[in-house]
């Protein structure tokens, strides 16, 4: 790419990226990621969609693709879960080979999107846990009274706790997108209890994101489910999930610590770190000037 624009890896790195405000790099991955998505609603198998993004392996590829857009390669997208990542230049890949250049794009706030990325990690980290006890573990009061909302009822073991943290995103979702409201928990499984948090969580982040880019976090919602009806400004609802869901997650490692089960402390700086080190140990790049720029 250097070469082309007659300049020097190191010059062509910083001319882009000061123009952009993206490195180059980082743009040819977003935006091969954004085609590899597009692909895979076509029908591409998650091998060929990898192999055509550069990753020389299909585990490097998908754990590059689930941080991206919340989901797994071969999870399909949500309602109104589109393919394009945030961008703060607005440039996009359009299909089949082109770009797409949004004039009037919003940068996505880091910070917004790093909230709601490590709670959705989180959630999925534990769950993984949860998955491994047994049944009797998994429902067995710990914190007899415990109650995190009224509304909500009593939360006393693992099993309830991780069941409003995924469902409390369903809700909120069917009220945004105006769909049925989904089948309630008190039974669940921590294994199905997965399959709903990966359902929700790829749509839950692009209502975040959708938020930010459309400068919506003034629109209000007037939910009729409620009885009376009950009005929601956005900004609020994003403040009330995250700051709930943290405050589960919480209670589930000090539950899981009550059943002997080692936890870390879902500390978001290290799950950044740990998140940037394994992006760097899987992904793959094998133009030189490319690795010199990334370098």
């Amino acid at each position: 790419m250097a070469g082309g624009a007659f300049s020097s890896p190191f010059h062509f790195n910083r001319r882009l990226s000061q123009a952009t405000g993206e490195p180059p790099v980082a743009m040819r991955r977003r935006v091969l990621l954004e085609r590899a998505a597009w692909q895979l609603a076509q029908g591409t198998s998650v091998t060929d969609a990898a192999w055509a993004a550069g990753y020389e392996s299909v585990e490097g590829f998908s754990r590059a693709f689930s941080a991206a857009f919340g989901r797994l390669p071969s999870t399909p997208p949500g309602p109104g879960e589109g393919g394009w990542l945030p961008a703060p230049n607005g440039i996009h890949f359009h299909p089949p080979t082109s770009l797409w250049f949004r004039a009037e794009e919003k940068p996505m706030n880091p910070l917004t999107e790093r909230l709601a990325l490590h709670d959705l990690d989180d959630t999925r980290a534990l769950l993984e846990i949860a998955k491994g006890l047994a049944d009797d573990e998994y429902r067995a009061v710990r914190l007899p009274g415990m109650t995190v909302l009224s509304w909500d009822g009593a939360e006393e073991s693992i099993a309830a706790v991780l069941e409003h943290q995924v469902l409390t995103k369903e809700v909120w979702l069917a009220a945004i997108e105006g769909l049925d409201m989904p089948p309630a928990g008190g039974s669940l499984g921590a294994g199905e209890l997965i399959e709903r948090h990966e359902a929700v969580a790829a749509r839950w982040l692009a209502t975040v994101r959708r938020l930010e880019r459309d400068g919506a976090w003034d629109d209000v919602l007037i939910d009729a489910l409620c009885d009376p009806p009950e009005s929601f400004v956005m900004r609020d609802v994003v403040a009330h999930v995250v700051t709930y869901a943290a405050h589960r997650r919480l209670l589930a490692r000090r539950m899981l610590a009550l059943a002997g089960h080692e936890v870390d402390d879902g500390d978001p700086i290290m799950w950044s770190r740990a998140r940037i080190e394994s992006e760097f140990e899987t992904e793959s790049v094998t133009d030189d000037d490319t690795r010199e720029d990334r370098t």
